[in-house]
C-alpha cells in the first residue's frame, strides 16, 4: 500500500476545507451556500470549484469568504473536486456535492474532532440524513452502525470492522486526510462517486467514526436525469469488479464486498427497466463477476434470496425472468381483487382511449390548450399562429370546454373534453402543447412530443417547492403532479432564472427551450396603428392615461379580500386617468360600489378581455402586486408600479423565489397612499424608476425578442438544430412596440 504523503500545511492552515462541487443542479446550490455562508467557520475553508456560469454567478455572492474556482461548462465532478482539491489548504477535506447539503455548524464541528484524530486515520466517516423532493432531514440507516464503531481517536482497521463497508457510499459521509488523497488521487478522483468512497475505506490504514448527521445527501428524482447508457449499467459490474480485485489477502472485507455486488447487481437488474438485449448483457457480466470472486465458503442465504443469487451465479437469464413474471402475476392478481369493478362511464372511456391507441400517430395532428381548455390564448396560442405561418401541414386542433367553444374564432377545429373525438385526437396527435397539464390518463406515445409551454415567469413557489408551503399545497397530489411532467419533451422559458426554477419546481428530464414566451412576440412586432386599435376598443381616448391594474391570487384567503378602494383611488388620479382592472371578482353585482365610476369612463373591466396582451399594448403603466404579468410587460420598458401591502404574509404562506422589494421593476407602495402619491407625481416614471425598470428587463426579458414562437416551431416542429434558429437579440438593441403617447404622435 503507498504510503500517505505528509501534510505540507503551515501551522496556520485550517484544519477542514470544505470542497463544494458541481454544477447548481436543480438551483440547490444557492441554500448550500447560504447555510454555510451563516455560520461561523472556525477552523474551516470553503473552496467552490463552480462549474458552468451559473454556478458561478452563485458563488460569486459568497466571496471573498469563499474561494471560487470558475470551472468551465461540462467540467465533471471528478475534475472539480480535484481542482478544490488543488487549492485547499486544509490539512482534512470534506467534498460536498453542490445538489447537497450541511447541516448548520457542521465544517466546525467536524474541523474539532479532526483535530484531534491520530495521525494513521486517514478517514473519517461521518452519518446523514436524507432529503428528495418529497421530504429532507430523514435519518439515514447508518447511524447505528458508526454508533458501535466508537469514536476512538486512534481510529480503527477495516479489517477489524468490514462491516463499515456497508455504510451509504459517498464521497460526503466521509472526511479525507488532505495527505491520504493526494497519495491515492488517481484511483479517488473518477466519475464514478460510490467507487471512490469505497476506495477510500478500502485504502485507509485506519478510520474513524463520529456518528453525528454532518451531510444531507439529496436524492434527485431519477426521472429528471438523462436515461443511464448500457455502458454506464455494465459499469456498475465493472466497478465491483475493480473493488474486489483490492480486496486480495482480506478474507472479511472481501466477504462484505461480494454481498454488496451480489446485491447491488440484482436490484440493479430487477428494478431498472432495461432493454432486454442490455439486462441479458448486463445479467451475464454481473455472472461472470460472481463467479470469479465468490469466497469457497460463502453460503447463499435461505428461500428467495437465496434462489435469486443461485441463478445469478448460474447465469440463468431466462430462468430468472421467469421468476420474476410469476411474481408480478401473482401481484397483480391480488392488486386486481383489491381494485374491484371501476365505474361502466370510466370503463366506456378507457375502452375508447385504448382503441385509438392501437392506430397509428398521426405525424401531422397537433393538439393544443390552454388555461384548463378555456380557449385560444397564451403561448399555445402564439405558438399555434406561428405553426400555420411556418408549418401549415400541421393541423391544429383545439381542447375548449362546451362553454369556451362558443367565443372561438370562426372556422377553429376544436373538440370539447370526454367526448369520444377528444380521446381519439389526443391518443394519435404526434403533437401536444399546454401551457398547464395534460390529464393524468393521457399516454406518452412513442414518437409523439409533449411541449410544455408554462404560462408566467415564476415569482412565487411552483411544483414541489410547494411543498413546505400547506396553503399553498392544499389538494395537490405531487406524485400525479410529477407524472405528468415525466411526459414532457420541451420546456419553454423566458430567462435562466425561469430555467433554473422549472428545474427545480418539475424536476424531471425534459429540455429546456431557452426561446423566450411566445405570447410575448408581439410586445416586439406591434405598431402604432395595433396599439391605437386596442385602444379603442376599450374606449380610451387619445390623449387619456391608461393604467392596467392585475392583481394576483392569494392562496391563503377562501375569497377575495379588497387590497385597494378602487374608487378612491380613481378619484385621486383624476378625470384623465382611466383604471382597466383585470379582476372578474370585483363586479359580479350589479349594485358594485364601482358602477358610477364605469358610467364616466374612468374604469374599465377587462377581467373577460382576451388576449391579455391587448391590455398591455393599451396601458401607459402596470399597478401589480405579484403577479406574473410584470414579467411580460416589462418587454414594453413601460412603468410598472407594485403594490405590495402584503407581502410579508404572501411571501410566508406561498413561498417565492426572490425578494421582490429589494429586486422590483419600479416603485414599490406598501400603503393605498403610497401608491396614490407614486402615481400623482413623477415617481412612477422618474430616472429612478427606469433604472429598476432596466435592471429588472436584463434579467427577466432575457430571451424574449420578438421571435420566440418562430424559434419554437423551427426545433419543435421543423426538427431544427438549436444552432441554426434565429439568434436572441440583445436586450439593449430590441425596440418595444410603441407607448400610447407615441402611437398616438405617429
Amino acid at each position: 500500500m503507498p504510503q500517505t504523503v505528509p501534510d505540507p500545511f503551515p501551522e496556520t492552515a485550517p484544519d477542514l476545507s470544505v470542497v463544494v462541487h458541481g454544477t447548481n443542479v436543480q438551483d440547490h446550490l444557492p441554500a448550500l451556500l447560504d447555510s454555510l455562508d451563516a455560520h461561523p467557520l472556525t477552523g474551516a475553508e470553503v473552496i467552490v470549484a463552480a462549474v458552468g456560469d451559473w454556478a458561478r454567478e452563485v458563488a460569486e455572492r459568497h466571496a471573498p469568504a469563499f474561494t471560487v474556482l470558475p470551472l468551465p461548462d461540462g467540467a465533471g465532478d471528478a475534475a472539480a473536486r480535484s481542482a478544490g482539491a488543488a487549492r485547499a489548504r486544509g490539512r482534512w477535506l470534506h467534498f460536498v456535492h453542490a445538489k447537497d447539503g450541511v447541516p448548520a455548524g457542521t465544517p466546525p464541528a467536524v474541523a474539532r474532532h479532526t483535530a484531534h484524530l491520530a495521525a494513521p486515520v486517514d478517514v473519517l466517516l461521518l452519518d446523514h440524513v436524507r432529503s428528495s423532493w418529497r421530504a429532507s432531514g430523514l435519518a439515514s440507516p447508518d447511524g447505528p452502525r458508526l454508533a458501535r464503531a466508537g469514536r476512538d481517536g486512534d481510529g480503527l482497521a477495516l479489517d477489524d470492522r468490514p462491516g463499515l463497508l456497508r455504510l451509504t457510499p459517498l464521497l460526503g459521509n466521509r472526511v479525507v486526510r488532505a495527505g491520504f488523497w493526494r497519495a491515492h488521487e488517481r484511483l479517488l478522483t473518477t466519475e464514478d462517486e460510490p467507487f471512490a468512497a469505497y476506495v477510500a475505506l478500502l485504502l485507509a490504514e485506519r478510520v474513524a467514526c463520529l456518528p453525528h448527521p454532518a451531510y444531507e445527501d439529496r436524492r434527485l428524482r431519477p426521472e429528471s436525469l438523462p436515461p443511464p447508457t448500457p455502458a454506464q449499467r455494465y459499469a456498475l459490474v465493472d466497478r465491483y469488479e475493480a473493488l474486489l480485485g483490492l480486496t486480495a489477502g482480506r478474507p472479511a472485507v472481501h466477504r462484505v464486498l461480494y454481498d454488496l455486488m451480489v446485491r447491488d447487481c440484482l436490484r440493479t437488474f430487477t428494478r431498472a427497466g432495461m432493454p432486454d438485449d442490455v439486462a441479458r448483457e448486463f445479467f451475464h457480466r454481473a455472472s461472470v463477476t460472481a463467479r470469479r470472486h465468490r469466497p469457497d465458503d460463502h453460503g447463499r442465504p435461505a428461500g428467495l434470496q437465496g434462489v435469486r443469487r443461485s441463478l445469478l451465479e448460474e447465469d440463468a437469464y431466462v430462468t430468472y425472468r421467469a421468476l420474476q413474471s410469476a411474481n408480478h402475476a401473482r401481484r397483480g392478481l391480488r392488486s386486481a381483487a383489491r381494485t374491484g369493478r371501476r365505474r361502466a362511464g370510466t370503463r366506456l372511456r378507457a375502452l375508447q382511449y385504448r382503441g385509438a391507441l392501437t392506430r397509428p400517430v398521426d405525424p401531422h395532428l397537433a393538439v393544443f390548450s390552454a388555461y384548463w381548455n378555456r380557449g385560444v390564448a397564451c403561448n399555445p396560442a402564439a405558438i399555434a399562429a406561428k405553426l400555420a405561418e411556418l408549418a401549415p401541414g400541421v393541423r391544429p386542433v383545439w381542447v375548449v370546454t362546451a362553454q369556451g367553444a362558443a367565443l372561438l374564432p370562426p372556422g377553429t377545429d376544436h373538440v370539447v373534453p370526454g367526448t369520444r373525438r377528444y380521446w381519439e385526437v389526443l391518443a394519435r396527435a404526434k403533437y401536444l402543447v399546454n401551457n398547464v397539464n395534460f390529464p393524468d390518463a393521457v399516454v406518452k406515445r412513442p414518437g409523439t412530443v409533449h411541449l410544455q409551454t408554462h404560462h408566467g415567469t415564476p415569482l412565487k413557489r411552483m411544483g414541489v417547492d410547494q411543498l413546505p408551503y400547506p396553503a399553498a399545497a392544499h389538494g395537490l397530489d405531487f406524485q400525479a403532479l410529477l407524472e405528468r411532467v415525466d411526459k414532457w419533451d420541451y420546456s419553454v422559458s423566458a430567462n435562466s432564472h425561469s430555467t433554473r426554477m422549472w428545474q427545480r419546481a418539475y424536476p424531471s428530464h425534459h429540455v429546456s427551450l431557452d426561446h423566450g414566451y411566445p405570447r410575448n412576440d408581439v410586445f416586439y412586432t406591434a405598431g402604432a396603428a395595433e396599439v391605437r386599435a386596442v385602444r379603442e376598443r376599450l374606449g380610451i381616448a387619445p390623449g387619456r392615461r391608461a393604467i392596467l391594474y392585475a392583481p394576483t391570487h392569494r392562496d391563503y384567503e377562501a375569497g377575495w379580500t379588497p387590497r385597494l378602494d378602487l374608487p378612491a383611488l380613481a378619484e385621486a388620479l383624476g378625470e384623465e386617468t382611466v383604471l382597466l382592472v383585470r379582476a372578474h371578482y370585483f363586479y359580479d353585482h350589479t349594485a358594485s360600489p364601482l358602477g358610477g365610476l364605469r358610467r364616466t369612463g374612468r374604469l374599465v373591466d377587462v377581467s373577460a378581455y382576451e388576449p391579455v396582451e391587448d391590455l398591455c399594448l393599451a396601458a401607459d403603466a402596470l399597478v401589480t402586486d405579484y403577479s406574473s404579468i410584470m414579467f411580460d410587460y416589462a418587454n414594453l420598458d413601460r412603468p410598472i408600479v407594485v403594490h405590495a401591502d402584503d407581502w410579508e404574509t404572501y411571501r410566508t404562506t406561498r413561498g417565492v423565489y426572490f425578494d421582490l422589494m429589494a429586486e422590483a421593476p419600479g416603485p414599490v407602495a406598501r400603503t393605498q397612499a403610497e401608491l396614490t402619491e407614486i402615481l400623482t407625481t413623477g415617481a412612477w416614471h422618474d430616472e429612478r424608476a427606469a433604472k429598476q425598470r432596466a435592471a429588472f428587463r436584463r434579467r427577466f426579458c432575457e430571451y424574449d425578442d420578438g421571435h420566440a414562437a418562430e424559434r419554437v416551431v423551427r426545433r419543435v416542429f421543423l426538427g431544427e438544430d438549436e444552432r441554426t434558429l434565429p439568434p436572441v437579440v440583445p436586450v439593449d438593441d430590441r425596440v418595444p412596440a410603441p407607448n400610447p403617447e407615441e402611437a398616438t404622435a405617429s
